[in-house]
Order: C-alpha cells, then structure tokens, then sequence
C-alpha cells in the first residue's frame, strides 16, 4: 500500500468521493456495520461537490488511482446548497469556541470524512487531518463539523486527531444528540 496525500484534482476525484460516499450512507450499510465502522449521513449532489472542490480542493488519499478516503472542505456560503445542513449551519453562527464568535469568520466546515473499508486502522484518517491542516492553514485558523453521538467511532477518531467538542445539542425533529467539535489548524 502506498498512499499518497493529495487534494482533488478533477472530476474523477469527484466521481469516487461520491461513490465512497454512497457505499457509507446509512441506506447502504447495516446497522451493525453503521455501529462499528461508522457512517456518513450526507449525500452531496455532484454540481455542489465539483463546485465546493472549485473553491477550495478537499484532501484525498490515493493508493494508485483508487481512493482510500477524503475529508471536504466545505466553505460556510456552500451551507446554503445541502439543505440537511442548514440547521447546522443557523447553529454555528450563534456559538462561541475558545472565546471567538463563529459568526465572526475563520473557518470552514469538515462536510464529510470518509475512509474506505479496506483502508480502515491504517492511519489513513490521521494522514487526511494531517494533510487537511497544511493545506487550510493559509486560508482558515480553524475546521468545525458535527457528529452524531451514535457514531461513536468518528467521535473517538476526531478527538485523537485533535477535535473539541464545544456543543452538544439533540436535534428537536429526530432526536438524534450531535456533537459540535472543532479543531485549530494551527501546526
């Protein structure tokens, strides 16, 4: 295995993060495999992900020309484009982390971390924030996104990567207890 960091360079890279994506939705795994491997709950659509890569190239991991998994950078003017976001968006200008505003700018959503089955407890989560954290340091000083408490293993694996969690909400239609963390990207 030879992984290789990188950020999305065209609309193949686009093509398997959508792929990767629908293969880790709820609808498309068991609630066993949801439980111990983890699920994304977003499906972008294709123009709003070819265009947030636009704005601002998420990171990938290759091994060869097969991806091993991805971390978006989502920008706060794309929360407006997936309307599942939107409430999580209304929420993060009202919050405060490490004494700052979030309203007052500096930051970027994490729209989605994925890494493939076959690439799991190789580190290769670790190797996307490390990449992730070189490449955003320039334009942001910090990455917030959200997670679902029953998605216990994204919630242990962004806390070893550096994650706080600063807010923790149960959302008022599904019930469902989200964690709002963030991370500086400070080296």
């Amino acid at each position: 295995m030879d992984i290789r960091y990188t950020t999305v360079q065209d609309a193949q890279d686009v093509r398997q993060i959508l792929d990767l994506q629908a293969a880790n939705h709820p609808s498309a795994i068991s609630l066993e495999t949801a439980r111990s491997q983890g699920f994304v709950t977003v499906r972008h659509e294709p123009d709003v992900l070819l265009r947030m890569n636009r704005a601002y190239p998420s990171v990938i991991a290759k091994d060869g020309d097969r991806l091993a998994g991805y971390c978006l950078v989502m920008p706060r003017e794309f929360g407006p484009e997936v309307p599942v976001l939107a409430p999580m968006f209304d929420l993060l200008e009202t919050l405060t982390w490490r004494s700052r505003l979030l309203r007052d700018g500096g930051w970027f959503v994490m729209g989605q971390v994925c890494v493939a089955e076959a690439y799991r407890g190789q580190g290769v989560f670790d190797g996307l924030y490390a990449k992730l954290r070189n490449v955003c340091r320039p334009n942001f000083d910090f990455v917030v996104t959200e997670i679902a408490e029953r998605n216990a293993r994204s919630l242990r694996a962004h806390e070893r990567v550096g994650f706080e969690t600063f807010h923790v909400y149960p959302d008022a239609t599904t019930g469902e207890v989200w964690h709002v963390v963030a991370m500086g990207l400070e080296a």
